[in-house]
């Protein structure tokens, strides 16, 4: 009977391929993968790298930005806006404009850009400060939030003239327009960071006995950090603003020098160039802030994928 049975089977998996196909394919399919281990992974790495560079959210920028690009090259907005060339360069005039010009250009934005940073570096620590001083004494210091964003409604074209009758035509009056802008929002950040912390764990701290001291270093502080990082970026782009409009004044070096020049003597594809660094620097200042955030705060759940 088992002689006949085993017959039986055999000659069925021999006539019926829709049965023995699928064991055949899971065994060689597992076989692929446990000799191949580190192959696999790789391939899996390699596509889920290119469909992330090829995903939604960085193809239709970019085709946005060609398109964009297209229209203007091929003068769509000069004839909706009844524009010159003069008034608005082609695309390839201002690039053209950029690498004859690109060891100054280059040069000047770095100029700017070094005013950007070191007056956002300034204005963000005396903020912080602030920030700090109102959250320890409340009676005192809260008014000092007051006068810090009353300071930052003074436009920027006011305070130029008075930063250089100050600190001179030198980089200090650039510094000092860039420290004014960006202190606003790094006080008001911090602060709300410093004060809107977890009862439950203030309560804790008050029942290990911590002092003041203790409080702002392991709570108040630690809790601020991602409001911090928020007032950071803001100010990335907000410090190019206010060193660009304070070289429009007093100033014999920059993009805002250049850009202000430019126009004056009708250089058009000049100027654009000079917006165009900006735009660009403004943008990886931004990054590298943001980068910073992801590598210091990294244990905050806005930083977990």
């Amino acid at each position: 009977m088992e002689t006949g049975s085993v017959r039986e089977a055999s000659f069925i998996g021999s006539t019926s391929t829709e049965i023995t196909q699928p064991a055949l394919t899971a065994t060689q399919k597992n076989a692929a993968t446990s000799s191949h281990p580190v192959v696999v992974a790789k391939h899996k790495g390699g596509s889920r790298g290119l469909k992330k560079a090829f995903s939604a959210g960085v193809l239709l920028p970019v085709l946005a930005g060609v398109l964009f690009l297209g229209l203007w090259e091929f003068e769509f907005f000069h004839k909706i806006f009844d524009l010159k060339k003069y008034q608005l360069p082609l695309p390839t005039a201002i690039a053209e404009t950029m690498k004859d010009n690109f060891s100054l250009l280059l040069s000047y934005t770095g100029y700017t850009l070094a005013e950007a940073v070191l007056g956002m570096l300034v204005g963000s620590a005396i903020g912080f400060l602030i920030a700090l001083a109102a959250t320890a004494w409340p009676r005192w210091g809260s008014g000092s939030l007051t006068l810090v964003a009353a300071l930052n409604a003074v436009p920027i074209v006011a305070l130029a003239p008075i930063m250089n009758l100050w600190f001179g035509d030198g980089i200090g009056s650039r510094i000092a327009i860039v420290t004014a802008t960006t202190m606003a929002a790094m006080a008001i950040n911090a602060y709300k960071g410093m004060a809107a912390i977890d009862p439950l764990a203030l309560d804790l701290m008050h029942s290990y006995a911590a002092g003041k001291p203790a409080v702002f270093r392991y709570l108040r502080i630690q809790n601020s950090l991602p409001y911090v990082f928020t007032a950071l970026k803001i100010n990335a782009t907000a410090s190019m603003i206010g060193a660009i409009v304070g070289e429009f004044f007093f100033s014999s070096k920059g993009l805002g020098y250049l850009l202000s020049n430019s126009i004056k003597v009708a250089k058009m594809p000049l100027g654009w160039s000079c917006i165009v660094l900006a735009a660009i620097a403004g943008v990886l200042f931004y990054l590298v802030v943001e980068r910073l955030e992801k590598v210091f705060i990294k244990w905050h759940p806005s930083q977990r994928k």
